[in-house]
């Protein structure tokens, strides 16, 4: 919607105050909806291979999750949705640590993060308390 007003609001008000060439005329003549939009960058971010399910916005391999979730003996189903959502969250969660870690690396003036970067991250931030001790 923001993007529909944003093109409207650009357009001169009549057709006198337009200057151009027929290209910039044809050019924004038809401009695809936001949902249109969101569509074509999904197919063109995915190509054929991965025409189905989520798995196309998803760097983790969502069948080794899903094998993963299915290790839980709670677990006797997992929809797609599911294990799409802690695909994500995994990922968010690996490059938040790395974030954090990175910090305490590049004190020590490396590029590349060691497990007692990991440590001091695990250590000194609280929403990773629930990991101390876990690397041992």
């Amino acid at each position: 919607m923001a993007a529909t007003a944003a093109v409207l609001a650009a357009q001169p008000e009549h057709e006198s105050d337009r200057c151009g060439s027929e290209e910039e005329e044809n050019r924004g003549a038809e401009a695809p909806s936001e949902e249109e939009g969101v569509q074509q960058h999904q197919q063109q971010a995915t190509g054929p291979a991965a025409a189905g399910g989520h798995n196309r916005l998803s760097k983790l391999p969502l069948t080794r999750i899903k094998a993963l979730m299915k290790t839980d003996p709670d677990v006797s189903l997992a929809s797609q949705e599911s294990v799409f959502i802690i695909a994500k969250a995994t990922e968010l969660f690996v490059e938040m640590i790395a974030k954090d870690a990175l910090v305490y690396a590049q004190q020590g003036k490396r590029k590349t993060l060691q497990r007692k970067d990991l440590d001091n991250a695990i250590e000194a931030i609280d929403e990773f308390a629930f990991l101390e001790g876990t690397l041992d």
